[in-house]
């Protein structure tokens, strides 16, 4: 029998009647992470895999991208409703929902026919993979933090974040080992995953915290649609280009969506999102934090990455290992931040972390021309580091000022943040490598006696690494432009990496913005758990940090 907490119809929280035994917490913990590490995994799996999916099924170049973009445009669109359901229904139930709905859309994937039907097939499962996801996420961390009390909340969802964040970097190992024996591993690899998540969860007693309220249905269509568009456009806008006007129609469209959803929702009695929190200082600066440094974490994964197999010569298992040192910086930091988090509060943690990562990531962006790991990784690491102090901190400073301890809600609000700030990196980088790297290359073959044409096309093949699909591979041929062009290929690497140079001091440019909005915390702490009061004003009480 579940637990159930069924708040007043105002949204006062009240204290669940356990009939189950109190929930433990390890387990609990370890639940959650096997669940939400499919997630992570998955982000960065499927591009190491695309080479061979194109190859065995046939597919278009647009249409692989179309597999890999469904899945995040999935995910981006469906975060808000995701959290609200899991207020409404339960945590506990809609994290397993999710997770079901995860995996068998996993096994589906792993299995499509081979055929017309293929690309189609494949498009469809990724996006219910995403909806579950976007169902299982918010709802897994609302888990943690109600099974955690306040004061041991912080090095939860550091460790909760830490190890998880981690799991990205493992995707394209995992990848590059599962895609050896076959492609669809990579999908089949969640099935193991999944049972072990639903046999902790069971096993922790986790509690099914709900709340009696109707779900908003024309405000989650609202911001579905008006997410799903701007993420959209902006997704496509490497491939549609920045002068399309359809690039434009989906991302402005998007944005006039959501400000009518933003426009409509005070006026609605339970609406998918109380927008009075943004009322309360210290949860607007959270999440302006997780924004911009959300440019930077994680674009990084993608184009440290490309940078490494291109720049550096790397293969993709180099490359993800490369990936490790920015990750070893992140994991031992973010445990650091969750103490602080518990101790001072949000603001030292949020300051320190934008701090560090600005510097990191602007003397890793120095280093990026050296072309040696050797010179880079104590930046990478450094870089790292600063995302790790305060990833967490921010995360969970904003969801303990939820109104009514409203824990999904929010949740679902700061990883929508997460995601829409993840797509405009990705496209505003990917826009300034793709430019940089041909205008350079281009130069750079000129200079060395190759024909315009050739030279052009030349620079824009290099460019296309933004992708996702790098080929470094010099030419084959036996002619004079061939050799040239073979020549150059020292030169065409120091040209990418001063492409993604520009890049990694746009990172740098994010993170010391981060560090500005975090100057507007106003330092309270949060130090019990909201019951009804305001987020600005939470029960219990709030401390000035030191």
């Amino acid at each position: 029998m579940s637990t159930e907490r069924h708040p007043p119809r105002s949204g006062a929280g009240a204290a669940p009647a356990s009939t189950r035994g109190a929930p433990n917490q390890t387990l609990a913990l370890a639940a959650m992470l096997f669940a939400v590490s499919m997630t992570f995994i998955d982000q960065t799996i499927v591009s190491i895999a695309a080479p061979s999916i194109v190859r065995e099924l046939g597919l278009s170049s647009s249409g692989m991208q179309w597999v890999v973009n469904a899945y995040l445009l999935s995910l981006a669109a469906f975060f808000a409703l995701g959290g609200r359901l899991a207020d409404i229904f339960g945590h506990r139930r809609i994290m397993l929902t999710g997770t079901l709905m995860f995996v068998v859309s996993s096994v589906l994937c792993g299995s499509v026919p081979e055929g017309d039907f293929a690309q189609t097939w494949l498009i469809i499962f990724r996006a219910t993979q995403g909806l579950g996801a976007a169902l299982m996420f918010p709802a897994a961390l609302a888990v943690v933090i109600v099974v955690f009390p306040v004061e041991r909340r912080g090095r939860a969802l550091a460790l909760f974040f830490g190890l998880s964040g981690a799991l990205t970097a493992v995707g394209p190992l995992l990848g590059g080992w599962l895609t050896g024996w076959t492609w669809r591993a990579i999908f089949w690899v969640n099935v193991p995953v999944a049972v072990v998540a639903l046999a902790l969860t069971a096993l922790a007693r986790v509690p099914n915290t709900s709340r009696r309220e109707r779900l908003d249905v024309p405000g989650a269509v609202l911001v579905a649609v008006g997410m799903g568009l701007s993420v959209l456009g902006l997704q496509q806008a490497s491939a549609w280009g920045w002068s399309s006007f359809l690039t434009w129609l989906c991302i402005v469209g998007g944005l006039v969506v959501l400000a009518v959803f933003f426009r409509y929702e005070p006026g609605v009695e339970h609406p998918l999102i109380q927008l009075r929190v943004f009322r309360d200082r210290a949860f607007t600066a959270d999440i302006l934090v997780l924004f911009f440094a959300m440019l930077a974490f994680v674009p990084v994964f993608f184009f440290a990455s490309v940078y490494a197999q291109i720049s550096l010569s790397a293969s993709p298992n180099q490359a993800a290992l490369f990936l490790l040192y920015f990750f070893a910086g992140f994991a031992i930091a973010s445990q650091w931040g969750g103490r602080i988090l518990d101790q001072r509060g949000a603001r030292p943690a949020m300051k320190l972390g934008t701090a560090l990562g600005a510097v990191g990531f602007a003397l890793w962006a120095h280093k990026l021309t050296d072309l040696s790991v050797h010179d880079q990784w104590p930046y990478a690491a450094l870089a790292g580091a600063g995302i790790g102090f305060l990833l967490a901190p921010a995360s969970t400073d904003a969801v303990n000022r939820s109104i009514g301890a409203s824990y999904g809600e929010v949740t679902g609000i700061t990883q929508t943040v997460r995601n829409f700030a993840a797509a405009v990196g990705i496209a505003v980088f990917g826009t300034v490598l793709t430019h940089v790297t041909t205008d350079r290359v281009v130069s750079t073959l000129t200079s060395r006696g190759v024909p315009a044409p050739a030279a052009e096309d030349a620079g824009r093949g290099i460019a296309e690494a933004v992708t996702g699909h790098a080929d470094d591979r010099a030419p084959t041929g036996t002619g004079e432009q061939s050799q040239l062009m073979r020549d150059a290929m020292d030169a065409i690497r120091l040209d990418f990496a001063e492409a993604n140079q520009r890049v990694f001091y746009g990172m740098a440019i994010a993170l010391a913005l981060a560090f500005l909005c975090a100057l507007l915390h106003p330092g309270t702490r949060v130090t019990a758990d909201p019951a009804g009061g305001s987020a600005g004003e939470p029960a219990g009480g709030a401390a000035r940090a030191p």
